[in-house]
């Protein structure tokens, strides 16, 4: 027995000692127990001083299961011991149905660290640390472990990994080895790539919220006008023998609106000239014949103004165009069943400026001109190369099943996303796009959680962002993803050395921590102020972790542990610059 309690200050525990200290090799940190009656509960020694010993709780034993918290508070009748072999066990082993084990324990080194798999993939997770202090390890070294070690094959897992530096590739690329069914796939950004395959992403699966992020939409009125475009696009994308109906509906409606603007004679006639030279059918053209009274005239002749200022014929243009009008038809979005590229998206992004009087208001004019240039910047830039699909049309289930796919023709359980040759800005709007692809999916299947998605993000801060989506779209995706994603099996991972720069709102969500050493203060106070079970103490220990070495807490650890991780094999390319080998003249 070390002592007896003299106090008790919420989950701080005072122990007089009643031993030599000198006879004990370093309590700090160690656990201790406070035996009682029915239950023991378990402290950590944070502080020893003047024969007192200061210990946190931490957790309690009841019927040989560990309840990690400090609800529960010894009584004064309750010893102090040093905590023996069998308790430690309870507290440090696993025996859920799949484990991996990631290291040692730093305090306690002959005992193994194990994860939880299922409760940990179970859930949202965060690892976070300085550069340098192993976050790219701990990845590979979790991701392997459960390829390598788990009692049953994880063959239908599904893991996109975001790869901000193209450090994973020499991690995984042996991962085959292990069992023929278990695959990884690369995906890169380098155009001039030959060893991977380039991402290619089809452009007529992205909505209204993908586009408004690649054209950088800063307004509300911006997005009626893509809006707009993307129910046009099918249109003017198909052959006109099977949309000509419907596309001579869209072409006359709006040229009535511009008869019927308002405006002179002669700016209507210069604007439906301009709008029939670009956007015309074989029923509806400047040259089309219009019969009255035994004569013919063109459009083009019966919008001619005479000396007076009026048209010769509008009434029969009038006529004509609403005889072109459909009963029963209204614009819908498209579904994804029809292939169209990002020049046919560009013409009808031009048609909608037009026929949401895009002309008619200088305000709405510019706001509509700034998605026109920005779209035609990106489709003459070498980004476009990411949306030129070649391999034919695919709806969204077969393209996500083509991303699984190898080239072998066997599934891969990891799928890495190599976005080191893209600017933040691309590479973030990228991230979105895929994360919500897989959202949007996962939401739609009939039974829910039947087929889990991982998306793990290096280098988090860059995407997972406090950013201005909320208020354009009305949602963040990360957000979105950690409060409604667990339910329908679509988990995130997230791997970041600035927590302090990540959304509030998507890193409160995560269950599951990995924490290595961390310097800054607003770091610091955010993991205290955003993780309910990192307490003081433990943030403290955060600046003084080793390389290597994390703290790890949350539902799939029994208590915050302290762990010396073991390397992964092979390692990832995150090593640090070595000076010694790179400055010097080695002889």
């Amino acid at each position: 027995m070390l002592g007896k309690i003299i106090a008790i200050n919420e989950s701080i525990v005072s122990v007089k000692l009643d031993v030599n200290i000198y006879d004990y090799d370093c309590l700090i940190s160690k656990n201790v127990v406070f035996k009682d009656t029915d239950f023991m509960n378990i402290g950590e020694v944070i502080a020893i001083g003047n024969g007192i010993m200061q210990v946190a709780l931490i957790g309690e034993v009841r019927n040989d299961k560990f309840l990690f918290g400090d609800i529960t508070k010894p009584s004064f009748k309750a010893d102090c011991y040093l905590i023996d072999d069998n308790t430690l066990n309870i507290i440090l082993n696993n025996d859920a149905p799949n484990t991996i084990k990631l290291g040692k324990s730093y305090i306690y080194p002959d005992y193994d660290i194990k994860l939880d798999v299922g409760n940990f993939f179970s859930n949202h997770f965060a690892i976070l640390g300085n550069s340098g202090s192993g976050k790219s390890y701990s990845v590979a070294k979790i991701l392997q472990s459960v390829f390598y070690q788990c009692k049953s094959l994880p063959f239908y897992s599904n893991i996109f990994l975001f790869d901000a530096y193209g450090e994973y590739q020499r991690a995984f690329s042996r991962i085959h080895e292990v069992n023929e069914n278990i695959n990884y796939k690369v995906y890169t950004t380098d155009l001039n790539s030959t060893e991977f395959e380039i991402i290619s992403y089809p452009f007529w699966l992205l909505g209204i919220d993908d586009l408004c992020l690649l054209m950088g939409v800063t307004s509300k009125e911006q997005i009626p006008i893509i809006e707009k475009a993307l129910k046009l696009v099918s249109y003017f994308s198909r052959k006109e023998e099977e949309v000509i109906n419907q596309k001579n509906d869209i072409i006359a409606r709006c040229l009535l609106d511009v008869l019927f603007s308002g405006k002179s004679p002669s700016m209507i006639r210069n604007k439906i000239v301009s709008i029939l030279t670009k956007f015309n059918t074989a029923n509806l053209n400047l040259e089309i014949k219009l019969e009255k009274g035994g004569w013919t005239r063109t459009i083009r002749q019966c919008l001619f103004v005479e000396q007076g200022g009026e048209f010769a014929d509008v009434e029969l243009v009038i006529e004509y165009l609403e005889s072109l009008c459909l009963n029963n038809f209204e614009l819908s979005l498209p579904n994804g069943e029809y292939m169209y590229s990002m020049k046919d998206f560009s013409v009808a992004l031009e048609f909608a400026l037009i026929s949401e009087g895009a002309l008619n208001s200088d305000t709405t004019f510019e706001l509509a001109n700034v998605l026109k240039v920005r779209f035609n910047n990106l489709m003459n830039s070498d980004y476009a190369r990411y949306f030129d699909y070649t391999n034919g049309y695919v709806n969204r289930e077969g393209y996500i099943n083509l991303l699984l796919t190898c080239p072998n023709g066997r599934k891969a359980q990891i799928v890495n996303f190599n976005i080191n040759y893209v600017d933040d800005r691309f590479a973030k709007n990228l991230v979105k796009i895929y994360s919500k692809l897989l959202f949007d999916y996962i939401v739609s299947l009939n039974q829910r959680a039947s087929m889990p998605f991982h998306i793990v993000l290096e280098e988090a801060h860059r995407y997972v962002q406090n950013d201005g989506d909320v208020d354009i779209l009305g949602y963040n995706i990360f957000e979105r993803i950690t409060k409604e994603g667990r339910k329908y099996g679509l988990l995130l991972g997230i791997v970041s050395q600035r927590p302090s720069e990540l959304s509030e709102t998507t890193i409160s969500q995560c269950s599951n921590f990995l924490v290595f050493k961390m310097f800054h203060p607003k770091d610091l106070q955010f993991i205290k102020d955003i993780i309910s079970s990192a307490d003081i103490t433990v943030t403290n220990k955060i600046k003084t972790l080793h390389p290597g070495t994390c703290i790890m807490f949350g539902t799939a650890f029994k208590m915050p542990t302290i762990a010396i991780l073991d390397k992964p094999n092979p390692e990832p390319l995150s090593q640090s610059c070595d000076i010694n080998k790179t400055w010097y003249i080695h002889s």
